[in-house]
């Protein structure tokens, strides 16, 4: 157990680097820009019509009236992840979080494959079953919103790519922790398991 703490910890620190390569260094790739004039008309529109709203996510228009489904078909249309307040963007306490949330989500990946290591103990299966979860993941979280909402593809490909990747290195770190059944063993456990179906 204490090998599969040691790699999800190593396997959350690669999910770190990477996030600061897909969202730090190449941020900017997926995301379109407005101007300087644009986004300060854009910010107070919203500071005007939703600075009393909670933090939360809002679909404008709406649907939930004759009115706003009509807007909504006639478009535009925007989702919005509404923060009624800023932030920096290199917080130390965004970073630490965001650090926990990896290390977590590194835990529960290293949590299955130890789950699962007593059957598949090969390296190349263990990774074969890290890059199956991570693409069925990764397609699931993120390929859904350009088909259901008609939003961009470019972002949520990026996203998609980008989760997928750091899933992938962070299975891969932790299943080279794990370690191998090795030939005889294997040999040994076939052997009884067709020992004990001809009984």
């Amino acid at each position: 157990m204490i090998r599969v703490l040691l790699g999800s910890v190593l396997g959350a620190v690669a999910m770190f680097v990477l996030g600061f390569i897909f969202y730090g260094a190449l941020g900017s790739v997926p995301l379109d820009d407005l101007g300087d004039s644009e986004a300060a008309a854009v910010q107070s529109s919203l500071a005007a019509n939703m600075g009393d709203l909670p933090a939360g996510a809002y679909v404008v228009p709406g649907t939930g009236t004759q009115n706003q489904e009509r807007m909504f078909t006639d478009g535009p249309i925007a989702t919005i992840q509404f923060n009624p307040a800023g932030f920096e963007t290199m917080d130390a306490t965004v970073l630490l979080g965001g650090f926990v949330h990896m290390l977590i989500s590194a835990l529960i990946l290293g949590a299955a494959l130890y789950a699962v290591s007593a059957h598949v103990r090969s390296y190349s299966a263990k990774l074969s079953i890290v890059v199956l979860f991570g693409l069925a993941a990764s397609v699931f979280m993120h390929l859904g919103n350009p088909i259901w909402w008609h939003q961009g593809w470019l972002y949520h490909l990026w996203l998609f790519f980008a989760d997928f990747v750091s899933f992938v290195a962070a299975g891969a770190i932790i299943a080279w922790f794990l370690p191998e059944r090795l030939k005889g063993e294997s040999r040994r456990d076939a052997e009884a398991a067709r020992a004990s179906s001809e009984a």
